[in-house]
């Protein structure tokens, strides 16, 4: 029944991405803003409500490793496996937005406070705080710089008879497949994996993580298919900022989460790895297969130790 549930929750997730692409383009064109902030924006926290569903249940339920191990798992899944797949299958990449000299800062900025935050074991209130106003300084940032010329980008199907009651709709019907294909694809998948005993650990850092970052997995990929590949790079960066602030910040409001740093080192290492791996990529403009292995590769040494 498990293997069932799995099938039909990865198509729910796969139409429901479909439905938030195609909207949030019309939302887009209709406000002359960019793919690169549309995705940022709208589609980032929506994928990123899974994320924050999770970590806020484990931080009420005095879960601290689960729902700090769900935001470096997921943070980490988001950049070397859904942009590692999303440039290993681009045939060209062209983001008209200059990422690293607009963006670079909020790829590795929330990495630096949070391996300030966690010296003393404990990511409180008051950090949690620091992390919720970043989201908002990040937002006020966005729209600062939201308009954009999107001549070349016209899709002339999405120009026509656009509705806000229709597009609403769509969205809505679009994240409760997404988020709900999400959750019981983790449902599922946690099921399974305990039928073949599989440590708590694992499902919490590697199964649950993946799981709820599906959502960002199948977006991007959908994105790409539909030549929007800026939108998915825009996607991973706003998702990995509301992982931390929204996410891991909403988590410690709860409750102040411990953080054990001889048990959970590796794993943050590895998330940091990868975040400077991003930055270097977006600095030398490698959006193609020699990125993405860079990135699949720090992917392989994060599943190896987690299976090891």
């Amino acid at each position: 029944m498990d293997y069932a549930i799995f099938l039909v929750a990865m198509a729910a997730l796969i139409y429901g991405a479909d439905f938030i692409i195609k909207e949030s383009e019309r939302i887009a064109l209709h406000f002359n803003i960019s793919h690169y902030v549309i995705g940022a924006t709208l589609v980032a926290f929506g994928t990123s409500l899974p994320e924050m569903a999770a970590s806020m249940m484990a931080s009420s339920y005095g879960k601290s490793d689960m729902a700090v191990a769900n935001v470096i798992g997921s943070v980490t899944f988001n950049i070397t496996l859904v942009l590692g797949l999303v440039f290993v299958l681009t045939k060209g990449m062209h983001p008209k937005r200059e990422l690293f000299a607009l963006d670079s800062a909020w790829v590795i900025v929330p990495v630096v406070i949070l391996f300030i935050m966690i010296q003393d074991g404990v990511i409180g209130r008051f950090d949690g705080t620091l992390f919720v106003l970043m989201m908002a300084s990040y937002l006020l940032f966005l729209f600062k710089d939201s308009k954009g010329d999107l001549e070349d980008e016209i899709d002339e199907e999405l120009t026509q008879g656009f509705a806000w009651s229709k597009t609403i709709a769509l969205l809505v019907i679009g994240f409760a497949l997404t988020i709900g294909g999400a959750h019981y694809v983790v449902e599922s998948a946690t099921s399974i994996a305990r039928s073949l005993d599989v440590s708590e650990w694992i499902i919490g850092l590697f199964l649950i993580s993946l799981g709820t970052s599906l959502p960002e997995l199948v977006v991007s990929l959908v994105a790409l298919k539909k030549g929007n590949a800026e939108m998915s790079i825009g996607n991973i960066i706003g998702s990995n900022v509301a992982n931390f602030s929204m996410v891991l910040g909403g988590a410690a409001l709860i409750a102040p989460l411990s953080v054990d740093l001889t048990k959970t080192g590796f794993d943050i290492f590895i998330m940091a790895a990868a975040s400077i791996t991003l930055l270097f990529i977006i600095a030398n403009k490698l959006y193609n297969k020699a990125g993405g292995i860079f990135l699949l590769t720090i992917l392989a040494l994060f599943l190896q130790n987690s299976f090891a």
